[in-house]
Order: structure tokens, then C-alpha cells, then sequence
């Protein structure tokens, strides 16, 4: 996997039922490497910290490999990298094969993979249509966030080393069908509540099934 953009945001204003809020999903291609930190990236905007930032979504990736697609079905967007408000867009990366748990080195930062993204409103109204939810829900490829485990900076071109593959067998893939998905498939459920990469939070949810 390698980093073809890093991205940061600005706060930016935008209205939603009538109200104004804010936002930090408008984010851009930068020529400077990003520094991640434990909670966040350095001068990367996250207004809702309830819900983006923190331990387990300190930073987001997306994967360049599906952006063919979704221009395909936005030709009229002003495209660039950062359109999903991903930190790195990366190239190679594969939801399908990147296990909840992966440990990878890539600048002089470490981090784990912790879980996928859940879209919300902001991203329909970056894309201007709230369908794209259920189509980026439906595509299945909803890039991941990480844990820093070493603080670090990236820049463009660097590559991710896997440092340790987790033992613990569920991809970014199989857990964010699990999350969507009414019947919840019984294995993949106690894959989840083992895997100590995911919030509790989750892993609580989800023992409920068992």
C-alpha cells in the first residue's frame, strides 16, 4: 500500500434542516507531510469529537483504488483526493484483506487498524445527495480508521510495512457487513467480540447476538 495524497480539512460551514453547522469533512490535498497524532492529525479540522477523532479514529484512510467508481457515478463533482475526508488516500488498499488488528509502519508513525467508516450526513452533503449513504454502505469499501501506536509523520509516497498481521482472522470487509447486515452471522459476531482492536463500545453491542 502506498500514500498517493495526505489531506487535511478546514472548518467550513454548512446547513442542514435549516441550521447552520460545521464541518471538517471538506478536506484537500496538502504538499507538506501530515504528523498523527494519538487523537488526531495536526491542523486537521474535527468539530464533532463525539463521533470523529479520538483513540480509535485518530485517522482515516481511503482507498485511490475506488475512485474510478464513484466518479463514474458523480461525473459533475469537483474532483480531487480527500473527497471521503480520508487524512491518506492510498493506493493497494483492500478492505477485503486488511484484518481489524493489522499493525503497519508507514512514515516514521505506527498504527493499527481499528474500523471501518460509518458514513453520515456530512458526506451526502459534500457529494450533494444523501443516496450516496446507502451506495457507499452498499459498495463495501468503506476505507478504515487507525490507532497510532507511534506518533509520526506521512508524506506522500510512503509505504505501509506490515509490522504484525493480527491472529485474529476479521477483515475491515467481513466487520462492516456484520455492522449492516440484520442477520448477524454467528461466527463472525465472536470474531468481532474477541477482537481487542475494536472499540468496546462495539464489541459489547454485538455480544448481544451470541
Amino acid at each position: 500500500m502506498k500514500v498517493v495524497a495526505t489531506n487535511l480539512g478546514k472548518p467550513t460551514k454548512i446547513q442542514w434542516n435549516g441550521k447552520e453547522e460545521v464541518t471538517g469533512i471538506y478536506k484537500y490535498p496538502t504538499t507538506e507531510p501530515i504528523q498523527l497524532m494519538n487523537t488526531d492529525v495536526v491542523n486537521d479540522a474535527v468539530i464533532d469529537r463525539k463521533h470523529h477523532g479520538g483513540t480509535h479514529k485518530a485517522c482515516y484512510l481511503f482507498s485511490a483504488d475506488v475512485y474510478d467508481y464513484w466518479k463514474k457515478l458523480y461525473p459533475n463533482l469537483d474532483w480531487n483526493w480527500g473527497m471521503f475526508g480520508e487524512n491518506l488516500t492510498v493506493k493497494g488498499l483492500n478492505e477485503a484483506i486488511i484484518r481489524i488488528g493489522d499493525i503497519y509502519k508507514v512514515g516514521t508513525a505506527i498504527v493499527q487498524v481499528s474500523q471501518p467508516r460509518e458514513p453520515c450526513y456530512k458526506l451526502g452533503i459534500r457529494f450533494g445527495n444523501q443516496q450516496i449513504l446507502k451506495q457507499f454502505i452498499d459498495h463495501n469499501r468503506p476505507g478504515t480508521y487507525v490507532r497510532i501506536l507511534q506518533e509520526g509523520t506521512v508524506n506522500t509516497g510512503d509505504i505501509f510495512t506490515l509490522v504484525e498481521q493480527s491472529k485474529n482472522k476479521l477483515t475491515v470487509q467481513d466487520f462492516y457487513k456484520l455492522l449492516f447486515t440484520k442477520e448477524k452471522n454467528t461466527d463472525t459476531v465472536k470474531l468481532a467480540v474477541n477482537n481487542m482492536a475494536l472499540p468496546e463500545k462495539k464489541r459489547l453491542r454485538l455480544a448481544k447476538y451470541l
